[in-house]
């Protein structure tokens, strides 16, 4: 009798254990199962929406008379300013211009922007040094440095007076320098259009810089491979409108 109930006490806790054991794997099974879920709010990566840009909106020159007076900015961003003359990182040392900004005849705004489009195809773009200049900034620059061979005489004025005249160099579409002949305003030899002892590279960006925009009406001066006048510019009469500063 005694090893009967022995025997039924051992077998419930055998059953008993057994139970638990089952017990515990679907408990852990159940675990995994919840573990295994996305996390709740995840947000699938094709129901992001990207934020739209904006694309800048720039004036039309239709209808704008070829002798008015206006921004370049307003009508493109696919150029590069280094206004020295807003600096005295210029060879008068000085800042003469309050603010760098650069102002032509609408004419001239025509011109550079074809000329640009023309540039990029050679993955380079136009950077300013100077643009339109006040007829009283001719003068201030002539008080500095009174001297025809560096500065036009205010009297007759230049043709940056007449909104014709751009300094510029070329930059690649990033915006990093191209190698010309020298820095802006540097006054010798090395400057000069007909000097060729450079290195080829510099002598083919140089080329490039002049075929393009003689191609597109602009006229060179023999000793600064940065200056070009626009093709009938120098018969406009000298300007001294300033441009506001922000």
């Amino acid at each position: 009798m005694k090893k009967t109930l022995i025997l039924r006490m051992t077998i419930s806790i055998i059953f008993l254990n057994i139970i638990a054991l089952v017990g515990c794997k679907t408990e852990t099974s159940k675990k995994e199962t919840i573990t295994e879920k996305e996390p709740v709010g995840q947000i699938e990566v094709d129901s992001i929406i990207e934020p739209k840009v904006e694309k800048p909106v720039f004036k039309s020159l239709e209808g704008v008379a070829d002798t008015t007076f206006v921004r370049l900015a307003d009508y493109s961003d696919g150029f590069a300013y280094d206004l020295r003359y807003a600096t005295d990182n210029n060879f008068l040392k000085e800042q003469v211009y309050d603010c760098g900004e650069c102002y032509t005849r609408a004419k001239t705004v025509k011109a550079l922007l074809k000329a640009n489009e023309e540039f990029k195809k050679h993955g380079v773009k136009i950077k300013f040094y100077d643009c339109y200049r006040p007829n009283s900034v001719q003068y201030k620059m002539w008080k500095i440095v009174p001297n025809p061979q560096y500065v036009a005489n205010p009297v007759k004025g230049s043709i940056h007076n007449k909104g014709g005249a751009v300094d510029i160099t070329l930059v690649t579409l990033d915006g990093d320098e191209v190698k010309m002949p020298s820095d802006f305003d540097f006054f010798g030899k090395r400057a000069y259009h007909d000097n060729f002892d450079l290195p080829q590279e510099i002598l083919d960006n140089r080329k490039l810089l002049k075929e393009t925009m003689e191609k597109f009406g602009f006229w060179s001066t023999r000793t600064e491979w940065w200056h070009y006048n626009l093709q009938g510019a120098s018969h406009d009469p000298i300007a001294n409108f300033k441009w506001d500063c922000e």
